[in-house]
Formats: structure tokens, C-alpha cells, sequence
């Protein structure tokens, strides 16, 4: 076999393979594309639209090139997904024993020695009963897994408190002196993967890669000739967490919970320390109390004046120096004590760095959570660090998303990276939207900062609604106006109703699904990655176009780096972002080539502003309506059958 078009043909081994198998142009020209960047080293940054396959196009020439590739994702969802099903479907119709390898952060893997010292010391610490039947769950799985990943265990639930006692992070990690390293699951996960031609991880890890570069377990990813990276739109932002630093009451208290279970194993008779270790935890309480009670994300300048909060700051800090102190001393005792003493020094410095002068390539801002807070300082701008990181891995670069482009152009995601010797190729998706969708703009709404636009947008969306018979997502740019819509829609409609953080993610789309009727109210995390295929969504409602708020510190404070440097914060950062977040909720509504549906946008600003040409342009080719009798004539005369 020789090159993609050979996979890809009529007659080639995923047409004998797949049934329902067809050639799609967009598909071979993309698997071309890559076949040919990852031949010639060069940098692709690819858009294929919707229903393109474009995990087939840049797999397939993956496998076939016999090189070392990493795959990088947007979440842990598509890596199961890429590991799972979609390379061994390939290695099996291509017939290629290409050995791959799934790699995820160290949190997502069991820690044998951390569950030992809960099973032998964590109730001092002080679970509850419900803690201690997913314990024992745990642990006689823990008896059987080859792999350690947590995603294996269904019955304990994902938000458990008692997943971070029994998994690592790169501070509390003991790394090569640990008693259990032989047998610890992100052990065997590296060695795999440093064995693998094809590694599939995803974008945290790999930037945590370039942040960190070596830890306990030595260089954190294999050496790769090509990286991948799927979801490339959300890949600037992840780095941003890694980039800058970070500390929260969260990891604070966990080292004075650790330290406390590693004092009852080898220094019981150091009450100096579990003193220290307790004073922490009531100095995070104070600190937290400072900040105020509810919860907030705003600049570090907005509080930094205010006397409570650097009085509390400055307990804070004197009872991290002191629990260091103590360690220092313990730190003989044994490897665990070792471990906290050096994550404590790392939390000091972590501090320092947050406390030092602000600069002009950085903010510092804080966010209080319901019981805790965080303090971070982010950089503004990636691009020169990525250049630096592309430079040092001397690999061929791939990027590819359904939502690269701003009305056909690159700029806004090449700059973001500092990318300036791209090829920079699109394909549309083979959708057929003028048949398959319409696009409705409601006329009459309000300016979208009015206090009663939601209710407004409800108005304007039920028409629709009711033509549609529910089957809808409504997605919304607010936790308030979600709040909001909730609250007015509540025991007023005959839809079922399911509302985002009402139950798990996984089981509110597999309950909208069956429902055959719902409407499901979403923020941000249904803008994208949901697949919901068929009638059971046949509306999307979105209520704003989705800029970034101002308001936020980080958005703030890189919207006035831009103006120091001559350039519209809007054009330059605001408008193409907003565009790109536009494009993934939009997606939600065609998934398939049988779909139909009605895409509502509320946003009067798409007719009323000049701008609201460049979202309309970025979108599919729709029909567009104004008149809501074009939506009801859209549900009641679907195309006869075979014409989609």
C-alpha cells in the first residue's frame, strides 16, 4: 500500500472495512495535506469542517509514516475515544501492528502508596462513611486493574474528594525513591508510551511537558518526530495555566492533611509539627474569610489594598515558613516527609513569584471558590514561549479544529502562537446546510445588556421551541442568565427540562437523548465537544454573541497590553475570539449527514452592527430567516427521503 489516497479510494481498505464507507473529497485532501507536511517537515494548520473525518485524515497518514507521533487533544473523553476506538478500527483495516500507547496527566492514574496510607492512616484525617465504602471500592479494584486509570471505576463518583488522597500530583509525588515505583501506574503509562509509534496525550499534558520538562519520573513525554494537535482552538489557552503560577488553598491544605498521615507513620512523637501542619489549615480559613464570602474572580489590584487581606496573607505565609520549618527537621524521618518539606519550599516560592511587582507580561488576579480560593499570575502573551517550545522539540507541527478561522483567515490563531511559516489550509464541511439547517436572526429583540433580554430571548425562541418540539439545546454566554432561563422556564412548559450542574454531564445528555422532547440549558461546557446525533436535537438557541467578558482580569488585562501596542483590542482579540466560540456552539446543531435543524440567534447585534457580518460570514452557508413562520414551514415540510 502507498500513500492515502490508497486508504481512501473506492475500493481501498476502509471502503472493504467500514460498512457505509464513501470517499469524501474534503477527507483525502486533508489526509493529503498532512501526508505531505509530515513528509517535508512542515507546519499545517488545518480547518476541516464538520463531518469531514478529519481524526481519519491525519491519523491514516500517521500510521502509514513509521514515525513517532504524538496525538495531542482537547479533553480525556476524545484521548479514550482516539485509544480505543478509532486506532484500533484503523490498525485493523490497514493492517498495520503500529504499537500505540493512551498517556494521561499523573492525577488520572491510582497511587499505590497514597492509597496505602489512607487504608493504614486516612481516617485520622477524618472521612466520612460514604468516604469509606468508595475506599473499599477502590481498593479492591486496585487488586485488578492493569492500567490504574481512574476512568475504569464507575461507581465512585468523579467529583470524589477521596480521588485526590488515592491519586498524585508533580508535588506530592515521592518519584523514584517511592517504596512502590516499580509497580505505579504513571510509571508503566511512560514506559509504554516511550515504546509507542503513536502516543495519544492531551494539550495539559503537554504543555505541563514544556513547563516543567523533568520531574521525579525524568522527562515527562516521549521524543517525537510529528505532534498532532486536535482541538487546536483551545490550545493557547491551556497553556496560559502552565505558563504562569498558581497556588490554591485546595493544595495547601491537602500538604497539611499529608503531612499529618506521614507524621503518624514515622514522626508520632513531633507534636511540633502536626501544631504547624493544623495552624495552616486555620490561616487558609482566615484567608479564605478575607477575601469575602462570595464567590468572586477579579484582579489581586482590587484587594490588595485592603488591610484584612494582607494581614491574612501575611499569616498565611508566616504559617507556610513555619510548617516548613518543622519539616526541614522531620524530613529524615522518612521519603513521605521529604516529599511535603520540598512542597512546601515549592509553595513558598510559588507565593514569592505571586507576590512580586506586576509586570507588563503578566497579571495577577485571584477567584474565591464556595470553600477556597486561588492566587495565579498569567502571562498575556504565549507566543515567544511557544516559539521556544516548537524550537526545542524540533518536530513537525499539525494543527487542526473545526474552528481555526475568522471569515476564511488564520491571523487571529497563528498570532496567538507566534506561527508565521504555516501552510494554512481549509475544507468546508460536506454538509449540505442550505438543506439541511436554517439560520434564524428573531427581529424586535432588545439590546443584549437590557435587564429583561432573557426573558426576551425565551420570548423570541418559543415559536421555535414549539415548532421544534423541544428537542433543543439553549446555550447561553452566563451562569446568570442560565440561572435566569431556568427559573422563568421552571413548571412553565411542557418540555422536559434539564439544566446544567442539576446532575452529571454524561447522565443530563443521556437523559436529554431519551427524552425525545428536551430542552437542556447550558453554559460553556456545551458549547463544545457534545455530540448529540439525530431528532433528539433538532434546535440550538444561543442568547449573545459569546465575547469575553471584559470584566475578567485576565481578559482585561491583555485587552490593554494590546492597546499599549498600537492595536483595536477589539479587532485584534475580542471579535476573532468571540467568532471562533461562535463557530463551536453553532456546531452543536449538524452533526450528521441526515440532521436537520434550526439554529436561533438571538444577539440583535448580528444585523444591527457592522461586525455581525464577520460572525455571519464564518458560519456555514445557511438559509437565514427572519420571519418565525419560515421556522415552523422548516419542521412541517422535512425533504422527502434520500434528498439529504
Amino acid at each position: 500500500m502507498s500513500g492515502v489516497d490508497d486508504v481512501f479510494a473506492e475500493d481501498g481498505p476502509l471502503a472493504r472495512f467500514l460498512a457505509g464507507f464513501r470517499p469524501r473529497d474534503a477527507q483525502i485532501g486533508m489526509a493529503r495535506a498532512v501526508e505531505q507536511a509530515i513528509r517535508g517537515g512542515r507546519c499545517l494548520i488545518a480547518e476541516a469542517g464538520t463531518g469531514t473525518g478529519k481524526t481519519f485524515a491525519y491519523l491514516v497518514p500517521a500510521l502509514l509514516s513509521g514515525k513517532r507521533v504524538l496525538v495531542s487533544t482537547g479533553t480525556r473523553n476524545l484521548q479514550d475515544q482516539l485509544f480505543q476506538k478509532d486506532l484500533p478500527l484503523l490498525r485493523q483495516a490497514l493492517g498495520t501492528p503500529v504499537h500505540t500507547a493512551l498517556l494521561k496527566g499523573r492525577s488520572n492514574y491510582l497511587c499505590p502508596y497514597r492509597l496505602e496510607n489512607v487504608v493504614d492512616f486516612g481516617f485520622r484525617a477524618g472521612f466520612s462513611a460514604e468516604e469509606a465504602d468508595q475506599l473499599e471500592r477502590i481498593r479492591r479494584w486496585a487488586k485488578t486493574t492493569r492500567s490504574g486509570d481512574v476512568a475504569e471505576v464507575n461507581d465512585v463518583p468523579e467529583a470524589s474528594p477521596l480521588w485526590r488522597s488515592v491519586t498524585s500530583t508533580a508535588e506530592n509525588c515521592l518519584g523514584q525513591e517511592c517504596p512502590l515505583y516499580e509497580g505505579c501506574p504513571v510509571v508503566q503509562a511512560r514506559k509504554a508510551a516511550q515504546e509507542a509509534q503513536i502516543t495519544v496525550i492531551n494539550h495539559h499534558l503537554l504543555w505541563a511537558d514544556w513547563a516543567v520538562k523533568t520531574d521525579g519520573f525524568g522527562e515527562l513525554l516521549p521524543v517525537a518526530d510529528v505532534i498532532i494537535v486536535d482541538e487546536a482552538h483551545q490550545f493557547a489557552e491551556t497553556a496560559t495555566q502552565f505558563l504562569g503560577v498558581s497556588l490554591s488553598s485546595r493544595q495547601l491544605a491537602e500538604l497539611a492533611d499529608d503531612t499529618l498521615i506521614e507524621r503518624a507513620k514515622d514522626a508520632p512523637d513531633m507534636g511540633g509539627l502536626a501544631d504547624a501542619a493544623t495552624l495552616l489549615k486555620v490561616e487558609l480559613t482566615a484567608m479564605r474569610a478575607a477575601l469575602g464570602e462570595e464567590p468572586r474572580r477579579d484582579a489581586w489590584h482590587a484587594v490588595a489594598g485592603k488591610e484584612e487581606v494582607n494581614a491574612g496573607l501575611g499569616r498565611m505565609e508566616e504559617a507556610l515558613l513555619a510548617l516548613a520549618a518543622q519539616l526541614k527537621i522531620a524530613a529524615v524521618r522518612g521519603k513521605g516527609l521529604e516529599s511535603c518539606w520540598k512542597r512546601c519550599d515549592e509553595f513558598i516560592q510559588r507565593l514569592e513569584a505571586f507576590l512580586a511587582e506586576d509586570t507588563e507580561e503578566s497579571v495577577r488576579w485571584f477567584e474565591i471558590h464556595r470553600r477556597g480560593f486561588s492566587l495565579s499570575r498569567t502571562p498575556l502573551d504565549i507566543a515567544g514561549e511557544f516559539t521556544r517550545f516548537r524550537k526545542a522539540r524540533q518536530a513537525t507541527w499539525i494543527f487542526t479544529s473545526a474552528t481555526l478561522s475568522v471569515a476564511g483567515r488564520f491571523e487571529h490563531f497563528s498570532r496567538q502562537l507566534g506561527i508565521v511559516d504555516a501552510e494554512c489550509r481549509r475544507w468546508e464541511s460536506p454538509f449540505d446546510y442550505r438543506r439541511q439547517s436554517l439560520l434564524y436572526l428573531p427581529p424586535g429583540l432588545p439590546d443584549p445588556g437590557a435587564g429583561n433580554y432573557t426573558r426576551a430571548v425565551l420570548r423570541a425562541a418559543w415559536p421555535v421551541l414549539k415548532a421544534s418540539r423541544g428537542r433543543a439545546f439553549l446555550l447561553f454566554t452566563s451562569h446568570q442568565a442560565l440561572t435566569e432561563a431556568a427559573s422563568i422556564l421552571e413548571g412553565k412548559t411542557e418540555f422536559p427540562l434539564f439544566v446544567q450542574g442539576s446532575r452529571p454531564k454524561t447522565r443530563l445528555l443521556d437523559d436529554f437523548r431519551a427524552s425525545g422532547n428536551g430542552l437542556l440549558l447550558g453554559t460553556a461546557s456545551f458549547w463544545e465537544g457534545v455530540d448529540v446525533r439525530g431528532e433528539a436535537l433538532s434546535c440550538v438557541v444561543i442568547d449573545k454573541l459569546p465575547f469575553a467578558s471584559p470584566g475578567d482580569p485576565v481578559v482585561s488585562a491583555r485587552l490593554e497590553a494590546i492597546r499599549k501596542r498600537g492595536h483595536s483590542p477589539f479587532g485584534v482579540f475580542q471579535l476573532p475570539a468571540a467568532v471562533i466560540a461562535l463557530k463551536q456552539g453553532a456546531g452543536r446543531l449538524i452533526r450528521d449527514v441526515d440532521d436537520r435543524g434550526v439554529l436561533v440567534l438571538a444577539d440583535p447585534r448580528l444585523v444591527s452592527r457592522s461586525y455581525g457580518r464577520v460572525f455571519l460570514d464564518s458560519l456555514p452557508p445557511m438559509r437565514i430567516a427572519r420571519d418565525p413562520g419560515a421556522v415552523r414551514a422548516f419542521f412541517a415540510d422535512p425533504p422527502a427521503e434520500g434528498s439529504v
